[in-house]
């Protein structure tokens, strides 16, 4: 592999692909796979798609709420810690892999997330790239597929053959989602980034009372996004 990929390839404190479990989980999702990259960049998609549950009400303010293990060990993620995970997964199977981000207006979120956010603009939405048979391919593993169903959204499939980012539309040609801005691609989380995107979007104020019910309530929101009023 290219030296340019190095950075790809390595693990980080956040994006820790060499961490046993990290490993083991890669492996066990490859059980069946076989040696071909995009296979195994398959497999991987759908073991975080559906086996780690999307859960927007999650600290966000410090690395480790990002580390690949630790949303592995919670089974629970927002986007951009299923990013994470997938992004480490793939480090741990060799292929070069890296994390995305993008503002994205969700036209189809619950009404309590959006009187959360105060918006219906997600700043720094993440995904992950994978480096195959000469391109790099995005893959979106955020939304479960019982959550999709519950939204009336199509599950958003990967081939590994073309980047995979969500429908603009759901199955009931209702908008769903729009890509607003692009902040290009990394190879390690930039917490600080997304913090004060967070910050500048949805106000400092906003953003300190969600870290401080974090802090007293131990990591709880309190909020079952799964059973929320979808609009």
């Amino acid at each position: 592999m290219d030296s340019q990929f190095n950075a790809y390839l390595k693990p980080t404190a956040i994006i820790d692909s060499d961490h046993e479990a990290v490993a083991a989980y890669a492996q066990n999702a490859l059980r069946d796979a076989g040696p071909d990259p995009v296979s195994k960049a398959v497999k991987l998609y759908y073991a975080v798609r559906d086996a780690i549950w999307y859960d927007p009400y999650l600290p966000f303010y410090h690395p480790e709420h990002y580390r690949a293990s630790h949303i592995l060990e919670k089974g629970r993620a927002f986007c951009v810690g299923k990013a994470t995970l997938l992004c480490a997964l793939g480090r741990a199977s060799n292929i070069p892999s890296r994390v995305g981000f993008a503002d994205v207006r969700n036209h189809l979120a619950t009404r309590q997330l959006i009187e959360f956010l105060g918006s219906d603009l997600f700043v720094y939405h993440g995904y992950t790239e994978f480096y195959l048979k000469g391109h790099w391919r995005k893959a979106t593993p955020a939304f479960n597929l019982q959550l999709c169903q519950r939204h009336k959204v199509i599950p958003l499939e990967f081939d590994g053959l073309q980047d995979s980012i969500f429908h603009p539309f759901n199955t009931e040609n209702r908008q769903f989602m729009e890509y607003v801005a692009d902040h290009g691609a990394y190879d390690d989380i930039p917490v600080t980034e997304i913090v004060a995107a967070w910050k500048n979007e949805y106000g400092d104020d906003r953003i300190q009372q969600w870290i401080e019910g974090y802090e007293k309530s131990g990591g709880q929101s309190g909020h079952d996004f799964s059973q929320e009023e979808v609009v």
